[in-house]
């Protein structure tokens, strides 16, 4: 089961954290794995890794915000069966400390960043008989969180941008859904802690895991393992879904 045996696999920003964890575990179902990335040291590290374990693995340094290069990158990549569009950044702040320059920059990554890879894909799919889309999109795309505005708008665009894909191409035989993490134990975490909450940095990670009704924060790799059953064949009667993995964020808090 959730064999991804020579399926051409992109996933945008995948040398580090979720995206990683992806990359890993797609290569290790077989899949041959395309990791666009701005930080080539991080990409370069994870091919090595999938390469050392026998799977198949390329880099390309990619600003998903690019267009023109977003499609010089697909086209030399030519075969596209599966898109992963993990690649975004956080911003936190709400609507009036939200710079202009801010909000442009999470907007031109998260939402123009996906447009941007739909866009170089989906003629791909289309002319290889479809294929399989998957967003990144957030459970600030579901309910309403604290000083998360910009970030909020870009994870909202990506869930409404998931459906119009799913029904506008379904008849091509592709299809789109999206997952939607609560907080994810990251590396972006542990930096984020340490920089905003030096002085007390093991009381803040509790603080933020307790979030989650479960009691912790998400692992990488859990993400990893819906993204799979989501890309896999197992998986061909679902599109236009929303897929939350959120610890029971939105249903149990209360």
């Amino acid at each position: 089961m959730f064999a991804l045996d020579n399926k051409s696999t992109v996933i945008t920003g995948g040398g580090s954290g979720i995206g990683r964890a992806i990359s890993v575990l797609f290569a290790r179902q077989g899949a041959s794995v395309t990791i666009l990335e701005l930080n080539e040291s991080a990409a370069q590290n994870a091919v090595e890794e999938i390469l050392a374990a026998g799977g198949k693995a390329q880099a390309f340094s990619c600003n998903v915000a690019d267009q023109a290069q977003v499609k010089e990158v697909f086209a030399k990549i030519g075969k596209v069966d599966i898109l992963i569009n993990n690649a975004g950044i956080a911003h936190v702040g709400n609507l009036e400390n939200t710079p202009e320059a801010d909000f442009d920059k999470v907007f031109n990554v998260n939402v123009k960043g996906v447009y941007n890879c739909l866009s170089a894909a989906i003629p791909l799919m289309k002319a290889n008989d479809g294929g399989v889309i998957l967003n990144m999109a957030s459970i600030a795309s579901s309910v309403g969180l604290s000083d998360r505005f910009a970030y909020s708008m870009s994870k909202g665009a990506v869930l409404t941008m998931t459906f119009s894909v799913a029904k506008d191409y379904v008849k091509q035989n592709i299809r789109c859904n999206c997952i939607s993490p609560a907080r994810v134990h990251t590396p972006f975490v542990d930096g984020f802690i340490a920089k905003n909450y030096p002085d007390n940095q093991e009381e803040m990670f509790a603080k933020l895991s307790a979030t989650q009704p479960i009691g912790r924060m998400a692992k990488p790799e859990e993400i990893a393992n819906l993204a799979l059953y989501l890309c896999s064949d197992e998986a061909g009667f679902i599109t236009g879904s929303d897929y939350p993995i959120d610890g029971g964020f939105i249903k149990l808090n209360s």
